[in-house]
């Protein structure tokens, strides 16, 4: 991203920025009080007015011409803010990205603050009520859920060690939840998730509403057809439906612009067929986020 790590496509791969997890920025913004306040009471901010607008028949709201335009620009540029943080029930600076299994495990061997944990996800337990410890969180975001009992899970481990982290990623990436993670607030890097359609409250407003709600990751899915044998297990594993059967009724396709190199199609593929570019050596997806 740009020299403050916040215009996305130049600059590198802002979250292995390892300033960003710091107790600096921590305590520069004071994001203890902040984050308790936004963690009591994280229930509420589905329901809450954004800049005026409520959220219900948002889906409805946004199909009107002129409205719908003007709440996609107000919530896109609430989420990509780098203003300092005032207010925990805007989502200002809360802009996250899709990452594959290999750039979480360097998140949390280089960059994660300690103490790591890994709490319940609330947009599973908000829209299931389901409680799956599936995020993992660094920092004072672990100081914080420790006030904050409802969070904490009953049978996993709570506190992690960085290998422990580790594992646990790796598994439910295997699993085939989607790896992001998220400024929240921006400067501020603490929430590495493992995601599920159709419950995340990151993914969705992009999916459902075109809203940019997280970036696409830095890479592309790219098949090798001499090792494609045709099972289309990897369809299956697709949450984006970037791969569909081939037109030939043959192998699978892949269609680029919808891949957000999440890499978990790689996990169910028998021979190996699939891998991830960059994708900056994708000329038509250079920059395309």
């Amino acid at each position: 991203m740009c020299d403050i790590c916040m215009k996305h496509g130049a600059g590198g791969k802002w979250y292995l920025n390892a300033r960003h997890y710091s107790e600096e920025i921590a305590t520069r913004y004071n994001l203890r009080e902040f984050l308790l306040e936004q963690y009591k009471n994280f229930e509420q901010i589905p329901v809450r007015k954004m800049a005026g607008v409520s959220p219900a028949g948002l889906g409805y709201k946004l199909q009107i011409p002129i409205i719908g335009r003007l709440i996609k620009t107000t919530a896109e540029r609430l989420l990509h803010s780098n203003r300092p943080p005032k207010n925990p029930f805007r989502p200002d600076g809360h802009i996250g990205q899709v990452v594959p299994l290999e750039d979480a495990i360097a998140i949390l061997e280089h960059c994660a603050a300690e103490p790591i944990i890994e709490k319940n996800c609330m947009c599973r337990y908000m829209s299931r009520g389901i409680k799956e410890a599936c995020c993992i969180n660094f920092g004072v975001m672990s100081e914080i859920i420790d006030r904050l009992p409802r969070f904490i899970p009953e049978k996993e481990k709570y506190q992690l060690s960085r290998r422990e982290a580790i594992a646990r990623f790796t598994e439910h990436n295997r699993k085939g939840y989607i790896g992001t993670i998220w400024f929240g607030p921006f400067p501020y890097i603490n929430n590495l998730c493992s995601c599920a359609t159709p419950e995340c409250a990151g993914i969705r407003p992009r999916l459902d509403f075109g809203i940019h709600s997280i970036y696409k990751a830095e890479y592309v899915a790219v098949l090798d057809p001499e090792r494609c044998r045709g099972c289309r297990d990897c369809i299956a594993a697709c949450r984006f439906a970037a791969l569909q059967p081939a037109p030939s009724d043959q192998g699978v396709g892949i269609e680029a612009s919808r891949c957000f190199g999440c890499g978990l199609c790689r996990h169910v593929c028998p021979t190996e067929a699939l891998s991830l570019v960059p994708r900056s050596e994708i000329p038509a997806l250079r920059g395309s986020y």
